[in-house]
């Protein structure tokens, strides 16, 4: 019997179809091979919704999976599913349907479809889910880096965002579960652990045993000095107390790059965007945080053209993006999300005005990345190596900082850390 995984949106969404994944080779099932197999016996989407872009991808991909393999069991879960469930059931041929719960139960439904070939949708209320979902990873396919999921859920409730809506409410999970699968990852040669959650700044809110986030780090650099490197995915503002800060002046384990989504840099439309932080307190905040990490990457996620973004308004929010002096700015024009609080607001920006600004905040980050990038040419720096492209004949991998570099060599590098003179020859932007 062979699986079939496939993932659409973020970093989270990766981790949970790869550990539902994990349950079915432990049931004997093997990665399904296009080239041997003829079908897989079941196919696992885990889909995404933050746009409606993203909807229209996850309905493609299940109709396509749907043409393509007809006698497969097919699995959707995730965001999409969580609000329509009865359409990717009734028109678009999923066999099992479940959303942002629920997922350790899937092994069980597929065996019971086997058995009766019953459709079967598994939806819970988001407000009635209340407890992490009990996955896990002990080994992954990516055999160099794994990610961890910490938490699930949303407690911020951003006027443009729908996942406290789909997602649920925050949900920490346990500080033992994962230090037991970080060790776990570590004993099957994992170098690199990448922590990940939907809102990871109230991770802790929710528990009894007192472990804030910084706490968790803290306990996981303590407990695995055999681990090369802790990255995490991104944070908010909020999770950059006093602790985390000396935690990266101790620990050099500690990624020396950070994503810290700022969304606006107008006063005005962070409001409006109900995100919670004063812009004078994020810049102080970075500021401590190169006092401590000189070199350290810092990157960023920015909206433009939100509801009632006048040109001023961008403008603040492209001087404060030059200010701070990020070293890459993913840059998203602003989408309507029916349901959201944003979607009501008067004075929705129009399509060409969004292209035109998101174009000028996109030429500011290839600047500021050409700037950072430059400060390494001609500097030894260390490697964590991943993959080698057949193609090319080249092993990448990435720097503590996030660099990227792609280099030729007759030694096999997978999963070897090596040290590098960085130049524009062998760099790949980031």
């Amino acid at each position: 019997m062979t699986i079939l995984l496939d993932f659409l949106g973020c970093k989270v969404n990766s981790y949970e179809v790869e550990a539902v994944g994990e349950v079915f080779l432990k049931n004997g099932f093997t990665f399904f091979d296009i080239n041997k197999d003829k079908e897989p016996t079941v196919i696992i989407v885990n889909t995404c919704a933050v746009t409606q872009t993203s909807v229209t991808k996850d309905k493609k991909v299940i109709k396509r999976y749907r043409k393509l393999y007809p006698n497969s069991v097919l699995v959707v879960m995730g965001c999409y599913a969580q609000f329509a469930y009865d359409n990717i059931r009734e028109n678009l041929g999923a066999d099992i349907v479940l959303g942002t719960s629920n997922r350790e139960k899937i092994f069980d439904l597929v065996s019971e479809y086997l058995k009766n070939h019953k459709k079967i949708s598994l939806h819970d209320d988001n407000n009635s889910i209340k407890t992490y979902d009990n996955l896990s990873l002990t080994n992954t396919y990516l055999t160099t880096r794994a990610y961890v999921k910490i938490q699930d859920g949303c407690n911020n409730f951003c006027s443009y965002c729908l996942i406290p809506y789909i997602r649920g409410r925050s949900r920490s999970r346990k500080a033992e579960d994962i230090l037991l699968e970080i060790k776990n990852l570590i004993s099957n040669g994992v170098k690199e652990v990448i922590l990940t959650g939907i809102d990871m700044s109230s991770y802790g809110l929710d528990l009894d045993d007192g472990v804030s986030f910084s706490d968790l780090i803290e306990q996981i650099l303590i407990h695995n000095p055999d681990l090369y490197r802790l990255r995490i995915s991104s944070l908010e503002e909020s999770q950059l107390d006093d602790k985390f800060i000396n935690l990266l002046k101790t620990y050099k384990q500690l990624a020396n790059h950070l994503h810290i989504p700022l969304q606006s840099g107008s006063r005005k439309i962070v409001n409006l965007m109900n995100r919670k932080y004063n812009i004078d307190e994020f810049i102080s905040k970075i500021a401590k945080i190169r006092e401590v990490r000189p070199d350290i990457s810092i990157t960023t996620d920015v909206i433009v053209g939100f509801p009632g973004e006048t040109e001023e308004d961008f403008l603040e929010s492209y001087n404060i993006c030059k200010k701070i002096n990020f070293s890459k700015i993913h840059v998203f024009p602003y989408s309507s999300r029916e349901g959201t609080v944003a979607a009501k607001l008067k004075n929705q920006v129009d399509p060409i005005t969004k292209k035109e600004r998101v174009s000028r905040l996109l030429t500011l980050s290839n600047d500021l990345e050409e700037e950072y990038i430059s400060k390494f040419i001609g500097q030894k720096i260390e490697f964590l190596f991943e993959e080698y492209n057949i193609e090319t004949k080249t092993y990448s991998g990435h720097s503590s900082n996030y660099l990227s570099c792609a280099i030729d060599s007759d030694e096999n590098l997978e999963n070897k850390v090596k040290e590098v003179i960085f130049s524009k020859e062998n760099y790949r932007y980031f």
